[in-house]
């Protein structure tokens, strides 16, 4: 699936990815400020969570509860290596079977499951965003 989109359009961008995508596993790719955590924070909202949602730059790991199982957003921009997400228990949120959204997973890609989406954002010269769904496996 690919998409072109702006700001006003996120919710939209947010339902079809949830309805598109093979997993609950969802890794967003995309440089600093292209949209990651903006578009993260709407998946979030249309999975039930009426709390605001903010990046976890400095806590690595964001929780948010709904009705049901837990959400999990994560962002690993500021690990040194992949032996901190593998301290923090990081497989046992992979394979809890709740919604797990990374932020930078390029620096964990040797802890990632094989059936995994990954969501490619980059930004236009007019403003807008161009997204990639890929389903992995």
């Amino acid at each position: 699936m690919e998409l072109t989109y702006t700001q006003i359009e996120i919710s939209k961008v947010a339902e079809q990815i949830l309805a598109k995508s093979a997993s609950k596993i969802l890794l967003f790719y995309g440089d600093m400020g292209v949209g990651k955590t903006t578009l993260i924070k709407e998946i979030v909202k249309q999975l039930g969570i009426d709390e605001t949602s903010s990046s976890p730059s400095f806590s690595i790991v964001n929780e948010y509860h709904t009705a049901g199982k837990p959400i999990y957003h994560f962002d690993f921009y500021r690990i040194e290596n992949i032996t901190e997400a593998f301290d923090m228990g990081l497989e046992d949120y992979l394979y809890s079977g709740n919604y797990i959204l990374i932020e930078w997973p390029d620096k964990i890609t040797k802890l990632l499951p094989e059936k995994r989406d990954a969501i490619y954002i980059t930004k236009n010269q007019n403003g807008s965003r161009t997204l990639k769904l890929m389903p992995l496996k």
